[in-house]
Formats: C-alpha cells, structure tokens, sequence
C-alpha cells in the first residue's frame, strides 16, 4: 500500500478505492475518480436500487459486505447519510476493519474529521471532503462534480494537500473549511440550496392558479407536471434573478419590497393568503428579510411583522 496515497510530493498516486456506500454521491465521486485514473475496487450496496446503482454506474467494481470493501481500499469513501455516519464508523473501528495508513474521506457536510476519531487513533488518515452540490443519482452529477467546489477538512497540512489533489484531479475546486466551521457551512448551504427549492416550487403553484384557463389556442394546458407553463415563465427571472444575486450581492434586490411599495406587498399576502396561506406565510417571511435587508420603511415594515 502507498504510504499515504502519495508519491513523490502531494499528488496523489493512482489509489484502490472503497466506496460505503453505493448511493447518489458515492457512485458519483466513484465515477469521478475513476476518470481520473483511480481504481474503484468494491463498494457496498443493499437496497436493490443501490445494487442496480453501483451496476450502472461503477460496472467493473465488485458488491462486498462493508468490512471487505474497507479491507480491500488505500482510499476509503464513506459517502452514507449525516444521521448513519458514526455508527458506521464505530462498526469500523470496533472491528479493527480499517486497514493502517488508509485514507478515510467522509462526505458529509454537517461534520468535520472529529467524526472520524475512533478509526484516526487506529492510524487512519481523516479527510472530510463535500461536494457542495445536490445529486440526482444519474450521469450528469459526475459530470458537474467537474465544476463544484468542495468543502475540505484534514487534520495537518499532509491531509490538506491529499485532500486538495483529489478534489482537483476529479476538476472540483477545493475550499478549506474549519473544524469548528464545518456545521455553518452546511447550515449556510442547506439554506441556500433547499430553501431555494420551497420557495420555487411555492413560486410555480400561485403562478399555476393564475394562469390555469387561460391558455392560449394551441397551448398546452396548466398542469401540475413539472416543467410546464409556468415553469417556462419563471425559468429566465429566476435564473436572471440568481444570477445578479450572486454577482452583485444585495444591490440585485428589486421589486415591491426593495422600492417601498407597501400597498403591493398588502395585495400580495392578501391574495396568496387565499391560494395557500402556507405560501403566504413563507412570502412574508421572505420579505421581511428582504425588507430588513433594503432599509424598508416603518409602514411595510408593520405589514411585513403583521403590527397593522
């Protein structure tokens, strides 16, 4: 075995990889690695989605029972579930299954290495490598983990750099993230990411109920399928709208709120309030940060934190 996983400086060597277990972001850093030139050798897999997973999109590596895969892995991906992760690494170390010396990279976004504690004093090199990305489970997640940033975390400077070439040969671009750091990290991922989702999905039901009946001769009709009508209204705004918020900050805010328009605001909770008041509800959440955010006015202010 590799000492390490490197030769001749911070490169890493070409390495046998472990994958526990075959889930969405496993099969994709698998797929990933073995572009660029690691062997994935064995991974775990129970459910019969993730055996047709690891089939599909890893077809030359071997299903064996997590300790077989680990005994078998110079570096070992430990891609499960933030809630399933230390009890998994406990089963690892209690059963000395870890070889010394083994590079061990967890996934998850919410911990750093402190997690790995019971297998690093058995030897293992600890890395907490995570995609800032979400995962579809199909072809394309390898493809943009080639444009992702990766948050990293290692114990000493030969962690980092192990850590670093592995997230720059799969054409990610590694961020360091503290210890101490790592749950705002994810708490500030998680917000973004998921949250945008809510708010989109909450965004195309009101637009559905105000265009449904209205469709022009030939249209298609308003449905509640993905990726039709409104969606199409609402593409280029939100991607406009992302866009400039990424790039200029909250100089990119704009409508009713940003401008004080506090009647508009009104009209907006009132006729949300009657399509779905849960919608209404997470507007006016919304905007009164947006509102806070935009130096807003006494008057939408009351509105906004429903004093009026």
């Amino acid at each position: 075995m590799t000492s390490f996983g490197i030769t001749n400086g911070p490169a890493p060597a070409r390495l046998s990889v472990g994958i526990v277990s075959a889930g969405r972001v496993g099969t994709a850093i698998g797929a990933a690695l073995e572009r660029a030139g690691h062997v994935v050798v064995a991974c775990s897999a129970v459910s019969d989605v993730s055996r047709h997973r690891a089939r599909t999109r890893l077809p030359d590596t071997e299903i064996l029972p997590v300790a077989d895969v680990a005994a078998r892995s110079e570096l070992l991906i430990l891609a499960v579930p933030d809630a399933e992760l230390a009890s998994l690494v406990a089963g690892l170390a209690s059963t000395d299954a870890v070889p010394n010396r083994t590079i061990v990279a967890h996934t998850s976004g919410a911990n750093g290495i402190g997690i790995l504690d019971p297998l690093a004093r058995q030897g293992v090199v600890p890395l907490a490598i995570h995609p800032a990305m979400t995962f579809t489970g199909h072809d394309e997640d390898t493809v943009r983990l080639a444009s992702a940033c990766f948050g990293i975390t290692a114990a000493d400077d030969i962690g980092y750099a192990i850590a670093q070439s592995l997230v720059l040969e799969i054409g990610g671009e590694p961020v360091r993230v503290r210890e101490d750091m790592r749950p705002l990290y994810h708490a500030a991922l998680a917000h973004g990411s998921n949250h945008l989702v809510t708010l989109v999905v909450d965004a195309v039901a009101a637009l559905r109920v105000a265009l449904e009946g209205q469709e022009l001769l030939g249209q298609e009709l308003i449905g509640n399928e993905p990726n039709g009508v409104a969606e199409r209204v609402l593409q280029p705004l939100l991607s406009a709208a992302l866009d400039n918020a990424l790039r200029r900050g909250p100089a990119a805010l704009t409508g009713p709120v940003a401008r004080g328009d506090s009647e508009a605001v009104a009209t907006h909770l009132r006729v949300l309030e009657e399509v779905d008041p849960r919608i209404a509800a997470g507007y006016r959440a919304l905007s009164l940060r947006s509102a806070q955010r935009a130096g807003a006015t006494s008057e939408l202010l009351d509105i906004l934190e429903e004093r009026r």
